[in-house]
């Protein structure tokens, strides 16, 4: 089947949250989200390693829009239910329809880490896959010395299934990285609730 014809949910909700696919005028939230996060992006983010502007990333955003609706790439924005203010930006990438399979990426406007958003989120969207689109694998890659990244797969309890050795060139291109796999085939609940 054309993924194309596939009936993907454009919003869902979480305990805290609501997420949904990327819609014009997500720009200016996005773009604000990433300057109050770039020192912590500059370091994993290959978006993060030149200046953007508000009309670029609004460009951005009506492009994952269309992508979205192309079941291209599955990329979401998560927001606060109580304030409606932008918490992560978020998605299924690297998808398989055939299998299915899809990989989960994110960053988190730094002005709300630390308040368990993030694996909310990653929560939320694996087993929307799971759940909503049949996953029988759901994917977590990160780079094995971006320790927050890789803390949110492993309380959730997805499988760590091997480290691809000098996989990947850090995003400013000085050294070589090794990039980590976690991996789910079912729901997954985060541990430490």
């Amino acid at each position: 089947m054309n993924p194309i014809l596939i009936n993907v949910p454009e919003e869902f909700e979480t305990e805290r949250l609501f997420i949904r696919i990327p819609r014009p005028g997500d720009g200016k939230a996005v773009y604000q989200a990433m300057c109050a996060s770039m020192k912590e992006l500059v370091p994993w983010m290959p978006f993060a390693q030149k200046e953007q502007t508000e009309e670029e990333t609004e460009i951005n955003i009506r492009e994952a829009h269309i992508r979205f609706l192309q079941r291209d790439d599955l990329r979401m924005l998560a927001f606060l239910k109580e304030t409606g203010e932008l918490v992560c930006s978020t998605g299924l990438h690297r998808m398989d329809w055939d299998v299915p399979k899809f990989e989960i990426g994110y960053w988190t406007d730094t002005r709300f880490c630390g308040n368990g958003y993030t694996t909310e989120v990653v929560e939320g969207l694996a087993n929307f896959a799971f759940n909503k689109l049949n996953a029988k694998r759901v994917e977590v890659r990160c780079d094995a010395k971006n320790i927050r990244s890789l803390a949110i797969p492993e309380r959730l309890g997805f499988k760590l299934e091997g480290t691809l050795r000098n996989d990947d060139v850090s995003v400013d291109g000085s050294e070589l990285r090794d990039t980590l796999i976690y991996a789910s085939t079912t729901p997954v609940k985060n541990e430490d609730l």
